[in-house]
């Protein structure tokens, strides 16, 4: 019998990049033998500092969906962290970003007061403890999402991505599941790239 694998996935939760990157992980642990374990990052932390922000967020708006989390997190726990994500993303919602967090808090069981939340700097510390958790294992050079996963061997592989715009299902995900893990633990192994990013297929996650 295989034994089984940690998967670690820390996140920001406004990335749909990172929201499909975490179906497919969801994917993985259906045909591999890998548990997860969700924590946070956050794009605007990642951001700070920067002449201009690449995500374009001037008025810190990014900072309430990970705030709300990060809350969850604490006081709900990790499955409580996972309900929420999956329902910030697939309640309906107006446009192509995060849903209404009343309704995400509502679909996944939690108090609807915890979206007051996001505008409080009450959870700001544990958000940048978590976010710099995640850059301790592959550097300040990535954003989000960061994987540290088990090997085989009793060590471990931690990489940034993959960055995907198509979510594969089934033994595809695990494939490449295998060879990301197969790379990712390479003595020496720093780097790869593929195509520029395509627009993310969002739908396929509904």
């Amino acid at each position: 019998m295989s034994e089984r694998t940690t998967a670690d996935f820390w996140f920001d939760p406004s990335c749909p990049y990172t929201w499909l990157t975490s179906r497919w992980l969801v994917e993985v642990a259906r045909v591999r033998p890998v548990d997860i374990r969700w924590h946070l990052m956050s794009l605007s932390v990642l951001n700070e500092g920067q002449e201009e922000d690449p995500e374009g967020d001037t008025e810190g708006y990014l900072w309430v969906p990970v705030r709300v989390c990060m809350a969850t997190l604490e006081e709900h726990g990790e499955a409580a962290l996972a309900r929420l994500y999956t329902a910030l993303w697939t309640e309906p919602r107006e446009g192509d970003w995060l849903g209404d967090l009343h309704a995400a808090l509502r679909a996944a069981g939690l108090p609807e007061s915890l979206a007051d939340v996001g505008d409080s700097t009450a959870y700001d510390a544990a958000v940048r403890a978590s976010h710099a958790e995640a850059l301790a294992q592959v550097g300040e050079h990535v954003g989000t999402p960061v994987v540290r996963a088990t090997t085989p061997d009793g060590g471990s592989a931690a990489f940034f991505g993959p960055v995907i715009s198509r979510l594969p299902a089934g033994e595809d995900a695990g494939r490449l599941w295998d060879g990301t893990l197969l790379v990712a633990a390479t003595p020496g192994f720093h780097e790869l790239k593929g195509r520029p990013h395509a627009e993310p297929e969002l739908d396929a996650t509904a």
